[in-house]
């Protein structure tokens, strides 16, 4: 009988796990990770989060896992889980030797999964706050401020919250990428941020199509000249923003359809 999400263990270097070996991981705080789709088995840029994972545990523990035992630990949990599922991979330190050796303690991986997901419907309205996420090019956990944020944005009457630098330019958005639209360009802020896999998906899929793109620092007065705004991550390719802080936004839906479109153009595999 197949294994149903939501009756899928979560596993550690491929074995099921108890309450105990986690704990250490819930209280560690020193661990990064990628969160992905999973539609009718497939999964989009998986080179993408095979990449984030190589590259931030070598910054994180100075040594990475293969990529064929990560796509490994993946495609177990896709052949057991439903044929749709939101998967997350988390790479850690088994035994939170946090000492002057930890950087010899081979990292340990642990994949769950949930139920899938794409994200709100929107438009969003954001609230601006001046924060700038420590480690901003890793997906790493123990982010407080994130979720921190998040909360003062819904009290204030707003869906969410954008970032702004020390630059006074906008970044990013507590679990997104944001990208603009001049009417002819995609437009990228120019700051410290993570990557997003979404995001290099589109960055490709738009080359691929001659669409013009490019990086630039966005202010609030740049932000009035602009035409088109939206969120990203692995829910969805765009959800339009219709206001940030005090500023509207106009809603371009031909844009957000842009962004969609690019995504589409992506091919979709098996593990």
């Amino acid at each position: 009988m197949q294994t149903k999400t939501s009756d899928y263990l979560p596993r550690i270097n491929g074995h099921p796990v108890n309450l105990s070996e986690l704990s250490p991981l819930a209280f560690a705080g020193f661990a990064h990770f990628t969160a992905m789709q999973v539609r009718n088995r497939k999964i989009k840029g998986l080179d993408l989060h095979l990449e984030r994972l190589r590259e931030a545990s070598l910054a994180f523990f100075g040594k990475a896992l293969p990529d064929e035992q990560l796509r490994s630990h993946i495609k177990t949990a896709v052949d057991e889980g439903d044929k749709d599922l939101s998967l997350t991979v988390t790479i850690f330190s088994h035994h939170g030797e946090f000492t002057t050796n930890s950087m010899d303690v081979k990292p340990s991986v642990l994949v769950r999964t949930g139920a899938p997901s794409d994200g709100p419907t929107g438009p969003l309205r954001l609230s601006a706050v001046e924060h700038e996420r420590p480690l901003a090019t890793i997906k790493h956990v123990g982010e407080a401020g994130k979720t921190y944020y998040l909360h003062q944005a819904v009290r204030q009457g707003f869906d969410d919250a954008a970032f702004v630098d020390k630059h006074g330019c906008l970044s990013e958005a507590t679990i997104w990428n944001l990208v603009f639209w001049d009417g002819k360009t995609v437009i990228w802020p120019k700051a410290d941020i993570l990557k997003g896999t979404m995001m290099g998906i589109i960055q490709r899929q738009l080359e691929r199509l001659n669409i013009p793109q490019r990086h630039e620092a966005i202010t609030f007065k740049r932000l009035g000249e602009l035409s088109g705004a939206a969120v990203m991550n692995s829910w969805t390719p765009g959800i339009p923003i219709t206001t940030i802080a005090s500023n509207i936004i106009e809603e371009k839906k031909s844009f957000i359809s842009l962004l969609h479109k690019a995504y589409e153009a992506e091919p979709a595999n098996l593990p």
